[in-house]
């Protein structure tokens, strides 16, 4: 990579669903710091990780990641230029153990990351390793999604609303593990609808509405700012990163 090319380059990204047109000349660049790409329900988010990865069939503009075009490749191969993924609702096999999914992938490029260091970043996951899929609990599968991502080495992981429906002890945890990560120079694209997450993890913002960039902002700004938190994100009070709901 050229030291004036930036880490991450999206520009002018274009997604469609048949006719219907999802993503709306996107556009933007990062480095090795945390980004966070927050907006409400329905705006884009995921569409825009999917393209990323090479998962939408319809899809133009660029997509370029340490000097490399993306846009266009199969999704193996873009996981083998150095981004991992944890999608929304993590996709894990439910008849498969948490061991089975990992040994399944075995580890990439002789990096820090293998099946050993796996159990030490996660020892529930290494108590559970024989359980089903099926049977963790919504902080395990998240653990072992991003377990999962983690063996490939990447350079870059893009996560799609890593805290949804997890209680709030295990969004700490969550937390926690993406700045180790983030500490050992992995880079973060991060979508999330809870803005106290996204602002713990990231402090640069981009807003998504409609399916384009509307603004770029920093968590500080907006966890200042009622008014666009309403406007961006429909809501009246912030969520702060322990205080949602669920399993």
């Amino acid at each position: 990579m050229a030291a004036s090319e930036p880490f991450l380059a999206v520009k002018n990204l274009n997604a469609f669903y048949g006719r219907a047109q999802i993503l709306h000349d996107v556009s933007f660049e990062m480095g090795r710091e945390p980004v966070a790409v927050i907006g409400r329900n329905g705006m884009g988010k995921t569409t825009l990780c999917l393209t990323v990865m090479g998962l939408m069939a319809q899809a133009r503009g660029s997509v370029r990641f340490e000097g490399e075009e993306l846009l266009g490749r199969q999704p193996y191969k873009i996981a083998a230029a150095g981004i991992g993924f944890v999608p929304q609702g993590r996709r894990l096999f439910p008849s498969l153990s948490t061991e089975e999914h990992l040994r399944m992938l075995g580890s990439a490029n002789g990096g820090r990351w293998n099946i050993d260091t796996i159990w030490e970043l996660f020892p529930r996951l290494a108590e559970r390793r024989k359980v089903g899929a099926a049977q963790l609990s919504g902080g395990e599968q998240q653990m072992l999604a991003i377990a999962r991502a983690l063996l490939r080495n990447p350079k870059l992981i893009v996560m799609d609303e890593p805290s949804e429906g997890l209680a709030p002890t295990i969004i700490e945890n969550l937390v926690g593990t993406c700045e180790t990560l983030v500490q050992e120079g992995v880079g973060l694209l991060l979508i999330e609808q809870n803005l106290g997450v996204a602002s713990s993890l990231a402090n640069r913002q981009l807003v998504m509405v409609a399916g384009s960039i509307q603004a770029e902002t920093t968590g500080g700004a907006l966890l200042a700012d009622p008014e666009a938190q309403q406007r961006y994100l429909g809501v009246t009070r912030i969520e702060s990163a322990d205080s949602t709901g669920g399993d």
